[in-house]
């Protein structure tokens, strides 16, 4: 399989070819599900298409929790059945789909009470382990086991001695959420699919009853595009009900957006050696491992103001502050906090007004003639919404179409990764790198590192780390726009790499060194480098304003004072 490079030429040349002729499906939404669908329909050897208003993931896809789990609190709802798939798709991802990017990860789970509770949680988690390896694909986490009060603060120090009397450890995995999605999208294009971000849906062509294509603005060039299908796919998440609006149709189901907003620490204000997972009067909070930092998270509020830009409130961060102190024997405080994100989560809507009541199942309906829609759902089973939305898409194709084949199609940077893996000491010593930055970038690239490496190579300069981040190589910066589909500062600072929560100053101080390397690769001048630099500390301010707000519309409305990027 040729690996497929996004670069600038590559997203012209996308567009072209998609108004071109008519496509099997075009997909419309670059988050997690969109890509999966593209690539499923891909892989079953259809014409496919994939457009995208902004970049790869920008909206919920990028903003989560960055967890793949089975949802170990739905079992308390007793449903088994999402629990059940989403073990499934855990291991596919762990072990087959995408060694090189998801991870297992540790959580524990403090107890209050003697005698009942650990019984209690005890048979809930043996329950998880049991459904996770009778799915077949489980076998490659520890099981829990149980701790007491001592051994559990030997694993983590950092917990108050009276905010347990022991604890059960249990594994789960993790993955970066936006790399996750741009190597889905690559994964795509190299099976035949044509992507291009940046490139906005504005209407829908319609002869008759029957929807057969979209009008595309192209936000880069300008240009606008028709393109036709014979099936489109809306997978939107939180946009779901203004895509349907464009054809003035609402659909069969609603979809509600709950907001869910992280905060993310540095490593050493907490102690700790496994991740934690916490209790609240309305759901669970986590503490999660993610590198030299921790994320803690999430809220799960009730959304309906700007969707592109969810703003986090002062009363949010506080929310989660106070909830996490109650077990930390070192309180967190504001000044320990060095980013702030958040996403919207798409749910179906349902019969009550608490968000976090309502379902994280998926649904796929067929509103019109050639357009199916597809949401809800969870990160972690994006594979088998993507695999429904094809499936209902295939009915309306006057063709034969083979089954869905994504339970065995690697993404790309799998094949290959762990004989790299193995041999990291040996790549480092021909590199001249330190081995830890190779596994670093094996752990965010795969076997594509050599890629990478290559550049490198060319140009020695580019092995050097960016002077205010440096966990990321300057090489880094520059793949981004050469190979994985990122058009401005904003995208590679926050999305390729995550520059913007990792650091206290959120990326600012990176900015003028990012614009200038990237600048070659895409044909910017000196005037569109000082104009993403601007616009990037202004996204910024606006984001620190909107966290000083008491609550959601005062947030909303300093987050709205950053306008969004200038396009070439």
């Amino acid at each position: 399989m040729k690996t497929a490079i996004l670069g600038p030429a590559q997203r012209a040349e996308a567009l072209a070819r998609m108004a071109e002729r008519e496509l099997d499906i075009l997909v419309v939404g670059g988050g997690v599900v969109g890509a999966g669908t593209a690539l499923d329909a891909a892989t079953r050897g259809l014409s496919t298409g994939l457009v995208e208003a902004r970049d790869w993931a920008s909206g919920t896809s990028s903003r989560s929790s960055k967890l793949i789990h089975g949802g170990l609190r739905y079992l308390e709802m007793l449903d088994f059945a999402l629990v059940r798939e989403a073990l499934k798709e855990r291991g596919l991802l762990l072990g087959r789909l995408a060694p090189h990017l998801v991870k297992p990860v540790p959580f524990l789970y403090p107890l209050q009470r003697k005698g009942w509770e650990r019984w209690y949680a005890g048979s809930g988690v043996a329950l998880y382990d049991a459904m996770s390896v009778s799915s077949g694909h489980g076998r490659g986490l520890p099981v829990h086991r149980h701790l007491s009060q001592k051994r559990a603060l030997r694993v983590a120090p950092c917990l108050k001695r009276d905010a347990l009397v022991g604890a059960l450890q249990y594994y789960d995995a993790q993955m970066d959420d936006a790399r996750y999605v741009a190597t889905m999208v690559r994964t795509a294009a190299a099976y035949g699919a044509q992507v291009a971000n940046r490139a906005r849906v504005v209407g829908f062509l319609r002869e008759g009853e029957r929807v057969v294509g979209v009008r595309v603005e192209d936000v880069e060039g300008g240009g606008d595009y028709e393109i036709r299908a014979q099936q489109i796919v809306n997978a939107t998440g939180v946009w779901t009900d203004d895509t349907q609006a464009l054809i003035g149709e609402r659909g069969q189901f609603h979809v509600r957006a709950s907001k869910g907003i992280h905060l993310v620490v540095p490593k050493d204000r907490i102690h700790s050696s496994t991740g934690l997972i916490l209790r609240t009067e309305k759901s669970v909070l986590f503490v999660i491992p993610w590198g030299r930092h921790w994320i803690v998270g999430t809220t799960d509020t009730g959304w309906d103001l700007d969707k592109a830009h969810p703003a986090a409130s002062s009363a949010d961060i506080d929310y989660l502050l106070e909830h996490v102190n109650e077990v930390l024997a070192t309180p967190l405080t504001r000044d320990d906090v060095e980013g702030v994100y958040a996403g919207l989560r798409p749910l179906l809507a349902g019969e009550s007004d608490a968000t976090s009541k309502l379902s994280r199942e998926h649904t796929v309906a067929h509103p019109v003639p050639g357009l199916v829609v597809v949401a809800g759902g969870k990160y972690t089973t994006y594979r088998v919404m993507a695999k429904d939305a094809v499936d209902e898409a295939v009915h309306g194709l006057d063709q034969r179409v083979a089954d869905c084949v994504t339970e065995d199609v690697p993404l790309v940077g799998a094949e290959g990764y762990k004989a790299l893996w193995n041999a990291r000491a040996r790549i480092a010593a021909r590199t001249g790198l330190h081995v830890a930055r190779i596994e670093h970038l094996l752990n965010r690239y795969g076997s594509l590192t050599e890629e990478l490496l290559e550049l490198v190579v060319a140009d020695p300069a580019l092995g050097e780390p960016l002077a205010h981040a440096d966990d990321y190589l300057r090489a880094e910066a520059v793949y981004a726009c050469t190979h994985e589909g990122a058009r401005h500062l904003d995208d590679v600072l926050t999305r390729r790499t995550r520059i913007s929560i990792e650091t206290f100053d959120r990326g600012t101080r990176s900015a003028r060194e990012v614009a200038e390397l990237i600048a070659p690769a895409l044909g910017w001048d000196d005037d569109q480098v000082e104009k993403e630099i601007a616009h990037y500390q202004k996204r910024v301010e606006a984001e620190r304003e909107s966290q000083r707000q008491p609550d959601d519309l005062t947030a909303d409305a300093a987050r709205l004072g950053a306008p969004d990027i200038v396009p070439l």
